[in-house]
């Protein structure tokens, strides 16, 4: 999907408001583009309850792609911002606090659908205009259902002893240790991960050309 603007980009600072070292592989391994990761610091700290979880995991990345942007003093071209959550039943999930709180949303997650929420914000500098000022936005999200096992506290009680979930927004990851918890997925694999690898691309084209 990239190929035909991955010429574009060349010779082009791409930032990711991120220090997640799977969005990066993501974009890298599997997108094929250059990535210069600089972390957000906004704080993450929206009122939930004021939000969808669509509106809430798309303003989330929007305000860290800004904030990378308010703050970064060098050139850039392009800047992602990106957040994922789990939601069910309209509650959102994020990473767990500590065990007790991975145990609760492992149990809560067992024998039931949730869906993986990915929002992501491109900004695009306008040529010749500071760092910081002058540049277009475009925010969107992706959405997978996930389909759970039903989940034993034993198996729980192994998975979180791990350290897996202590990472991860729902407290499982697929691509490691948590892959045996998913029964199915309908939807992005990569979204899953925490980026939605098909989507942005079809964005991405649509922003830049």
């Amino acid at each position: 999907m990239l190929g035909p603007v991955r010429q574009l980009l060349e010779n082009k600072k791409i930032i990711l408001a991120s220090g997640s070292s799977r969005r990066k592989e993501i974009l890298e391994k599997n997108l094929g583009l250059t990535i210069q990761i600089v972390p957000s610091n906004f704080p993450e700290n929206l009122d939930k309850t004021k939000f969808t979880p669509a509106n809430y995991v798309v303003e989330n990345s929007r305000l860290k792609a800004l904030d990378v942007a308010q703050n970064l003093k060098e050139d850039w071209y392009l800047i992602i911002g990106s957040d994922t959550i789990v939601e069910m039943d309209n509650k959102i999930y994020e990473k767990p606090l500590d065990k007790e709180d991975a145990y609760r949303i492992l149990k809560s997650l067992s024998d039931n659908t949730h869906r993986v929420l990915t929002g992501v914000t491109l900004l695009k500098r306008e040529i010749d205009s500071a760092p910081g000022s002058d540049f277009k936005i475009h925010s969107f999200y992706e959405q997978t259902s996930v389909n759970f096992a039903n989940l034993d506290d034993n198996v729980i009680n192994s998975y979180i002893e791990s350290g897996d979930p202590f990472d991860k927004a729902g407290g499982y990851g697929i691509q490691s240790l948590g892959a045996s918890l998913v029964k199915s997925i309908n939807g992005d694999f990569f979204n899953v991960q925490g980026f939605p690898a098909h989507k942005f691309s079809v964005e991405l084209k649509k922003f830049i050309q």
